[in-house]
């Protein structure tokens, strides 16, 4: 198979990490630029535990009876990927599974455009990339979607809409889907190369569209995001809610970047309150919930005491009165 538009060559030599300021100058805990993203596992680990590689450690290996399996040692599911096919999965949807019938998955550290890898080493054993060699669609897969990339060693591994593809070594029986979510970093992969998701498990921040206020922020619950007008953003976030106040304002707690749908990246990240508790921001801005809100969709702390508003996508009060 050749796809030489979507074909990238990986640079050999090691991949320096670049330092990267955090916006607003502060603690970036939860923000893109704070992942570590390594092609090893750091020394003094064993292979997939503490790593986010997925827990499978040095000499463990999966059922040497499990489709794909070709050694012991983590080294399982090596073969190639044959005709690829979608499973609809109870909680996950619409999934890629090789010939096999075994589950592939995409790693939010590699890229897509240019087709990337990142996982080499002990967590190319915990994830052991698709040879792209005799890949081919099958129903439900667009075919104009399937590429490839070299990885580091020269060989071929099979990308879709860009990402490169991989099983999971914990993944003995065809079906089994016990790689999606690890480490919040590595997902099932559905047929147009994106991540697939667990119906029960929404992202930390999402947008929802009220039929009164338009696109706001809500939590993983649901529960709609506010702003307090007192608080400050720039040139760092600074809190004006302590005491009695966060008690009927809880703090929303630090969110993984990757864990976010629809709400602006720029200044998307947690910092440390007066209190000690760890808060999350959107462009900066300290965000709450409200207790006088009982379920999803609920919006009674809008307004309130006209310091209180509800988030945009962007990080801007909806409904303040301009000042």
């Amino acid at each position: 198979m050749k796809t030489s538009w979507r074909s990238a060559s990986l640079v050999a030599s090691a991949v320096s990490v670049l330092a990267l300021t955090t916006a607003c100058g502060q603690e970036g805990g939860t923000a893109a630029s704070s992942q570590n993203v390594g092609v090893t596992a750091p020394a003094g680990t064993v292979a997939g535990v503490g790593s986010g590689y997925g827990g499978v450690g040095a000499g463990t290996s999966p059922s040497a009876s499990a489709p794909g399996a070709v050694g012991a040692g983590g080294a399982a599911q090596a073969g190639t990927a044959g005709q690829l096919a979608v499973s609809a999965n109870d909680e996950l949807g619409k999934v890629v599974i090789d010939a096999a019938g075994m589950t592939l998955y995409r790693f939010d550290a590699d890229t897509a455009q240019p087709p990337k890898s990142n996982c080499d080493g002990d967590c190319a054993t915990t994830w052991p990339p698709v040879p792209a060699d005799d890949a081919t669609a099958g129903d439900g897969i667009d075919k104009s979607l399937l590429g490839e990339v070299t990885r580091t060693d020269g060989t071929k591994q099979l990308t879709v809409d860009g990402w490169p593809v991989y099983r999971y070594a914990k993944d003995t029986n065809a079906g089994d889907t016990n790689g999606q979510g690890v480490g919040g970093k590595w997902f099932a992969l559905a047929p147009d190369g994106k991540k697939a998701k667990s119906a029960s498990a929404a992202p930390g921040l999402s947008v929802r569209k009220d039929p009164n206020l338009g696109d706001i922020v809500v939590d993983k619950n649901g529960m709609t995001v506010y702003r307090f007008v007192k608080d400050e953003a720039w040139p760092k976030p600074v809190t004006a809610c302590l005491g009695a106040c966060v008690e009927k304002w809880p703090a929303v707690a630090p969110v993984a970047t990757n864990d976010t749908e629809g709400v602006q990246k720029k200044g998307l990240m947690s910092f440390t309150r007066p209190d000690g508790v760890k808060q999350m921001t959107v462009n900066c801005s300290p965000i709450y919930t409200f207790s006088g809100d009982k379920a999803p969709g609920d919006i009674n702390g809008q307004g309130v005491g006209g310091t209180w508003y509800a988030v945009a996508p962007d990080g801007k009060l909806v409904g303040a009165p301009k000042q």
